[in-house]
C-alpha cells in the first residue's frame, strides 16, 4: 500500500516534507514526483495512469488546479493540499469547490502532515499494520499536550 505525492512545483517541497515526515513515521511507502496540472499535463496525465499507489496527495498553490486534474483521471482518493501564498483563498477555493462528481479531500492551508494521516487512514481500512501506526501516532499527540500542559502549569 502505498501514496503518490505530487508537487505542483518545486517550491511546495517544504509542505510535501511535513507529509513525508508522518509517512515515514507511519511505515507508509510513497513516491514524490513534480508536474504541472498547466506546464506539463502529459505529465500529470501519465503519473496518475501508471502510479500504483492507492491514494494521491497534491499539493499546489495558486490556482490549485492539479488535485482536482488528479482526481479527473483516477477513481481513485485524491488528497488536495493548498499551498499558502499571496493569494491563499484561490488555492483554497480551488480544491474545495470541484465540480459534482469529482471529488477531492481538502486539508489546510501548508497542512501535508494532515493530508499524510488522511491518506493513512484510508489505507488502514485494508491494512492493520498502519491503523496500530496510526493508533501509535495518536498516543504520541495526547503524551505531548499532557507535556505541554504541565511545562505551562503555574
Amino acid at each position: 500500500m502505498s501514496v503518490q505525492i505530487v508537487l505542483g512545483s518545486k517550491s511546495d517541497r517544504k509542505v510535501a516534507e511535513k507529509a513525508t515526515s508522518v509517512l515515514k513515521e507511519l511505515g507508509v511507502k510513497y513516491k514524490v514526483s513534480v508536474a504541472s496540472a498547466h506546464r506539463t499535463p502529459e505529465l500529470v496525465e501519465r503519473l496518475v495512469a501508471e502510479a500504483d499507489a492507492e491514494v494521491f496527495i497534491a499539493i499546489a498553490g495558486l490556482s490549485a488546479a492539479l488535485p482536482g486534474v488528479i482526481a479527473a483521471r483516477t477513481h481513485k482518493p485524491v488528497i488536495g493540499v493548498p499551498v499558502s501564498g499571496a493569494l491563499n483563498l484561490d488555492a483554497i477555493l480551488s480544491i474545495v469547490q470541484m465540480p459534482p462528481g469529482i471529488p477531492v479531500a481538502a486539508v489546510g492551508l501548508d497542512r501535508g502532515e494532515n493530508a499524510a494521516i488522511l491518506a493513512a487512514q484510508i489505507l488502514s481500512l485494508k491494512d492493520g499494520r498502519i491503523a496500530e501506526a496510526l493508533e501509535a501516532h495518536r498516543q504520541r499527540l495526547k503524551e505531548n499536550v499532557a507535556k505541554d500542559s504541565q511545562e505551562v502549569e503555574m
